[in-house]
């Protein structure tokens, strides 16, 4: 009997600390192909980060070398000077060519993000008679994302001539406002097909009307997006160049874009002096882009998970 007992309880024993040690090292295994995940998304991210911040710290190494270094030695650091600077700052009147680019900015980015508001909540609000009028528009606002801006160039071109605004701001910021409303709408209608239409019917019944329910109830969530849009349209006004160098003929009404085309002569090209200016509007755009990056990352995932 005392035998029994004991062959019993050694068998016990041995059934049961398998199942205890592989409920042990089963939460362990499982860990690990997630560490490893998580280790190679790091790696990749970071690769990528030196990939496209390489490029960047380049232009800002050849703008302190001389024009016949950079033609013979690129990487080399042992010229380095500050006198491609001081030839852009006396070459280029950058207060003037920033004065011009932050009104360009400002009128152009400002009405762009009310025409586009408007559009998309038109587009996901209002009824149509007809779903497909309804798909149509929208889709005709979206497929200004396909056309490329060179083959607009010589349309705007002429319609600037026949409204007589070629070579003034109104000839860059008509253009810029057409160029960002599909970008716009496409983010907006994006974010305003998720928003619950719950908060809207409270308003109307609080009896709030169509602008105090858009400025009050819309607008407020709507800040990510609003700011993702604005920092990629302002981004995009301070670095095009096809339209400005087109369209306007007047040095006074230049902008940014062009301040590094200003170094580049009919049959020679000073080399440091265009890094140079190209890392004086470098510069901005990197610090307004760094300073708005969490508003940036948040407008774009906006709407991406419902909840």
């Amino acid at each position: 009997m005392t035998q029994t007992t004991t062959d019993t309880d050694t068998t016990d024993d041995v059934t049961t600390h398998p199942a205890t040690s592989r409920r042990r090292t089963g939460p362990t295994t499982s860990r690990r192909p997630r560490k490893k995940g998580l280790i190679a998304a790091g790696i990749a991210a970071y690769l990528v980060t030196f990939l496209i911040v390489l490029p960047i710290l380049w232009i800002a190494l050849l703008s302190f070398q001389p024009s016949d270094t950079i033609l013979s030695d690129p990487f080399s650091v042992k010229t380095l000077t500050f006198e491609n600077y001081r030839n852009a700052i006396a070459a280029l009147p950058l207060v003037q060519m920033y004065k011009n680019t932050i009104i360009v900015a400002v009128i152009s980015v400002s009405v762009g993000a009310v025409v586009s508001f408007m559009a998309s909540y038109a587009l996901t609000r209002m009824v149509f008679r007809r779903r497909r009028a309804q798909s149509s528009v929208r889709f005709y606002l979206l497929a200004g994302l396909a056309v490329p801006v060179y083959v607009l160039l010589f349309p705007i071109y002429r319609l600037d001539l026949a409204l007589g605004i070629f070579g003034t701001y109104a000839a860059l910021i008509l253009p810029y406002i057409a160029v960002s409303i599909p970008f716009n709408t496409l983010l907006l209608t994006g974010f305003l097909r998720d928003f619950p239409a719950e908060l809207e019917e409270a308003a109307i019944m609080d009896g709030a009307g169509l602008f105090r329910i858009c400025w009050s109830v819309v607008l407020p969530t709507m800040r990510p997006v609003l700011a993702t849009i604005l920092i990629f349209n302002v981004v995009y006004v301070f670095n095009e160049f096809p339209f400005v160098s087109i369209l306007i003929n007047d040095p006074d009404l230049a902008t940014v874009s062009l301040a590094v085309s200003k170094f580049q002569g009919q049959y020679t090209v000073d080399y440091g002096g265009m890094m140079a200016a190209a890392t004086l509007v470098l510069l901005p755009q990197l610090a307004i882009y760094a300073f708005f990056q969490r508003h940036v990352i948040a407008g774009l995932t906006a709407g991406a998970v419902k909840g």
